[in-house]
């Protein structure tokens, strides 16, 4: 007896995918926002809160690629698959890959630019994470554009992957996004 596997993801892997999706849409623009204000107690605090949201976006991001290698995830529907040009399943695995290399360089290159700096992390004001790299003035210079880098490519490609998921929706109108959204769908 053959076991037809579920079109969709599990529900651990839609929970991952949407905490990690909020997490890194609101960590990305407070970002933005914290960036741009003037020097002051605020903002300090407002860094640390940002570098505890990092080390949080990078134990879930961890949990998920650990879920991903032990879950495997539901292929394309055979008609969806075959009605998708070559370069749109390129796109497909190349954008899904990058986001997870991006998912760990972004956090670990903003701990690596903070330890570099001088600056500990104590996630959530309890525990000191130890220094990812030696203090070093000239390593936190050459580390802070490339924080800022990965985080506006990965801000970049969570926009294409949210605009390919609602070109599916809207325009295709093949149910891709049923796939991973939350609760049951018929």
């Amino acid at each position: 007896m053959s076991v037809t596997p579920s079109p969709r993801y599990t529900t651990t892997a839609i929970a991952l995918h949407w905490l990690l999706a909020v997490a890194l849409l609101g960590l990305l623009a407070f970002g933005w926002y914290m960036v741009g204000l003037p020097f002051s107690p605020t903002k300090l605090k407002y860094y640390n809160w940002h570098k505890w949201a990092g080390v949080t976006i990078l134990v879930l991001s961890a949990l998920r690629l650990l879920w991903r290698l032990t879950h495997r995830p539901p292929a394309l529907p055979a008609r969806m698959a075959a009605a998708m040009p070559r370069w749109q399943h390129v796109a497909h695995h190349g954008v899904h890959h990058l986001l997870y290399v991006l998912f760990f360089a972004v956090p670990l290159l903003g701990w690596a630019y903070s330890s570099a700096a001088g600056f500990p992390i104590v996630w959530l004001g309890m525990w000191q994470l130890p220094d990812f790299v030696s203090p070093s003035p000239e390593l936190a210079e050459a580390l802070k554009p490339w924080h800022m880098i990965a985080a506006y490519t990965l801000a970049a490609l969570v926009a294409l992957h949210i605009a390919a998921a609602l070109k599916h929706q809207l325009i295709d109108r093949d149910a891709l996004l049923r796939r991973m959204w939350p609760g049951r769908t018929a």
